[in-house]
């Protein structure tokens, strides 16, 4: 599988070094750079440090190419909420003795790429930005958001996103599905976490490990126990076991042929 050209803010934590006295190399090669929002002011224009101590400004209107106000600029607690956060940015012209960013061209780039050129089944790298009960939103690069829903994040059926990823986690993903007009991404988590082939052949018949309780049947014929993120075994139907429980199991049988691994309890 390919990989997204872009990076996603803050994923590795490092602000551009950048020479003031050549600012007009980053203009004309269109260079992707990235530094600290240091501060945010009344009239929500960004102030971004970069590693020697060069400060460059982030006019409002410059913040944001995706979520817009009725008057074309990004809402205010999208600017607020990039203090003491990492942007990437392009430098956009010197004016005035000042440094003039966009993270909009970086978006706009990042989001054509996306409708344009962005494969479904490609691997990508992500941080998770937000998490909902119905899936996580993870930035896949340049500012641009995908939503993995909470089914696509594990095989095991869970409650919780929050069961798999938390809030600022570096993760890999795969495009699941792509609207090529607004450029809405659907994500994939649970094809990272391998096939039930690579968890099953960690483990075997007559093996003592530790489990998950998972999901009990409807008719309480039996209990869904996860042995690893993408692998789960069933036990008979028993009192006292409740959801997200850690027990200790016996596998009774493995079938590959079937994908069904059978347990048995193990009674402190």
């Amino acid at each position: 599988m390919n990989t997204l050209k872009f990076k996603p803010e803050g994923w590795n934590n490092e602000i551009t070094k950048v020479d003031e006295k050549n600012i007009n190399n980053y203009i004309e090669k269109n260079e992707i750079l990235q530094g600290l929002v240091k501060s945010c002011d009344e009239n929500y224009n960004l102030y971004i440090s970069f590693e020697n101590g060069i400060t460059g400004i982030m006019p409002r209107q410059e913040v944001e190419a995706i979520n817009l106000e009725e008057n074309g600029l990004p809402k205010t607690n999208l600017c607020t909420g990039k203090v003491h956060k990492f942007v990437q940015f392009k430098i956009k012209e010197t004016k005035e003795n000042q440094i003039i960013l966009s993270r909009k061209e970086v978006q706009k780039e990042a989001l054509n790429w996306v409708k344009k050129d962005l494969q479904e089944g490609t691997k990508v790298t992500g941080i998770v930005k937000n998490i909902k009960p119905y899936g996580a939103f993870i930035e896949i690069g340049g500012g641009v958001v995908g939503l993995a829903h909470i089914e696509d994040l594990s095989i095991a059926r869970i409650k919780s996103p929050e069961e798999r990823l938390k809030i600022g986690q570096n993760v890999e993903v795969v495009v699941k599905s792509i609207n090529r007009e607004t450029g809405q991404l659907n994500l994939s988590y649970k094809e990272i976490l391998g096939s039930w082939e690579e968890n099953a052949k960690n483990f075997s018949s007559g093996m003592e490990v530790k489990g998950i309780v998972r999901e009990i049947e409807k008719n309480k014929n039996g209990i869904f126990i996860e042995l690893a993120p993408n692998l789960v075994g069933m036990t008979e139907y028993q009192e006292g076991l409740n959801y997200g429980q850690t027990i200790d199991v016996y596998i009774k049988k493995i079938d590959t042929q079937k994908r069904k691994i059978k347990l048995s309890v193990i009674k402190n």
